[in-house]
């Protein structure tokens, strides 16, 4: 989850809110990458869940990693619950669960992309090892309760906490215990990044199926690929889901203003201090009505904030958020980005993606979207399997990739980051697949192994 905005500039006009989001608008030249992921600390000895506070804690691998790279602490009163990198732009921050975050800094390819993730994960494990605690990249916490999970030291996790169970089944699940990794993109335009958003949302579930690792809850097989995203289906249906509207005739940045004014807030920030307006309307706010906050109008921070609580599967701030994928093995950390830049970021690839999606109806989206966390690669949309779908969709990537034709210092273009989707159309097998082939076999249905052949 995002870290939460300063600026305290009034924003006093739906119009404004509109402009604000438009702002992100750049060049094709000026486009960036930035790649999010979230991994499960655990202990060494035993496998557990590492807790905040304590010499081997959540905050004393924030402190050492503080003093590997001189990044600046994020602080909530007293406490560090971050770090951020003022200069390159990247930032650590804590999920409620503990899952430990790298928001990646926005970056020109997914050679630098990849680079950062490799340096993050070393200088981890570096920090994290003489702690005793190791990582794992899973989209569901494989082993541990609710009850065992521990809980960071967050204002908005508290509010969230609170609300979540009023709203969905799942949603403490979702806070607590699953992982993702995704990334974030720009747009020219009004009208690419409609565009964008409506590939992106089309073929969310592709990536949800060709990324699903999320087979164990509690040390069991749970009966899906991706219970992460099955679980997002009872989250908060407020505030997630496959954004139908935005396929509509006269979608834009003012038809996702009125979306996001009608979902319910969480919190209002004011200083260091979270005020809890779970369920209340930012349009109150905007008004100069809302009764937590008496007279006050709302700041460039407030709508940020709000934006950053909205959950569907491609979320629009200043840039495109595709958020589908599970967490995974180092690998699958690269081939992300690479999946989505290679279809986003080249014009003809977009058209490409396009063309094989823009027939499918609401319901056949929807329909594929229920059916993949369960089925994966073996769901089906438009008479055909995901697995030949995202065949097809590897290939449109591909080759924009190859159109994008950014080097490394080897002469290596990006490609070959879709090696590890290239290994799963191969095999007709998701991660999650592979896990429970595991689980049934060499590992004698214990997921205790996870833990030391997958971690980081």
């Amino acid at each position: 989850m995002a870290r939460d905005q300063i600026d305290t500039q009034s924003i006093d006009s739906r119009d404004d809110l509109v402009a604000w989001l438009e702002a992100g608008c750049k060049a094709p030249s000026k486009f960036r990458i930035g790649t999010e992921h979230e991994k499960f600390p655990f202990t060494l000895d035993g496998h557990n869940p590492v807790p905040y506070a304590g010499e081997n804690g959540i905050r004393a691998l924030l402190e050492g990693m503080q003093a590997l790279n001189e990044w600046e602490p994020i602080l909530e009163g007293e406490t560090i619950i971050g770090l951020a990198d003022t200069i390159g732009g990247g930032a650590i921050s804590l999920e409620p669960g503990g899952q430990f975050e790298l928001s990646g800094a926005p970056l020109a390819s997914i050679h630098e992309t990849c680079a950062e993730v490799n340096s993050h994960l070393e200088q981890v494990r570096a920090v994290a090892t003489p702690f005793g605690f190791g990582f794992l990249g899973l989209g569901m916490s494989p082993k541990w309760t609710l009850a065992e999970t521990p809980v960071m030291p967050k204002g908005r996790y508290r509010i969230m906490s609170n609300y979540m169970p009023k709203v969905g089944s799942y949603g403490l699940d979702m806070m607590y215990r699953t992982c993702t990794v995704q990334v974030n993109l720009d747009f020219a335009s009004e009208a690419d990044m409609v565009k964008k958003l409506r590939v992106g949302l089309a073929l969310q579930p592709i990536a949800t199926a060709l990324f699903a690792n999320s087979p164990f809850t509690e040390g069991k097989p749970n009966g899906f690929l991706s219970f992460r995203s099955e679980i997002w289906r009872d989250t908060d249906n407020n505030r997630a889901g496959m954004l139908p509207f935005a396929f509509e005739e006269g979608m834009g940045f003012e038809r996702y203003v009125d979306y996001a004014l009608d979902v319910p807030m969480y919190f209002i920030k004011r200083g260091e201090r979270y005020i809890d307006v779970a369920g209340s309307s930012f349009r109150d706010l905007l008004a100069h009505k809302h009764s937590a906050v008496p007279g006050e109008g709302a700041t460039v921070s407030d709508w940020a904030n709000h934006l950053s609580t909205i959950f569907p599967e491609v979320r629009l701030k200043r840039f495109l958020e595709m958020r589908g994928a599970d967490g995974g093995p180092w690998a699958n950390l690269c081939a992300l980005p690479a999946l989505w830049t290679g279809l986003l970021y080249d014009t003809t690839s977009l058209d490409a993606a396009w063309e094989l999606v823009k027939d499918w109806s609401t319901a056949q989206r929807q329909a594929l979207r229920d059916d993949v966390p369960r089925l994966a690669l073996k769901a089906e949309i438009a008479g055909r399997s995901v697995l030949e779908v995202a065949r097809d969709v590897v290939d449109i990537a591909r080759q924009g990739l190859k159109r994008r034709d950014v080097r490394d210092s080897q002469g290596r273009d990006e490609t070959r980051f879709l090696g590890p989707l290239d290994d799963i159309l191969a095999a007709g097998q998701t991660p999650a697949e592979a896990l429970l082939a595991l689980y049934e076999g060499a590992w004698n249905r214990s997921v205790e192994p996870v833990f030391d052949q997958f971690a980081y």
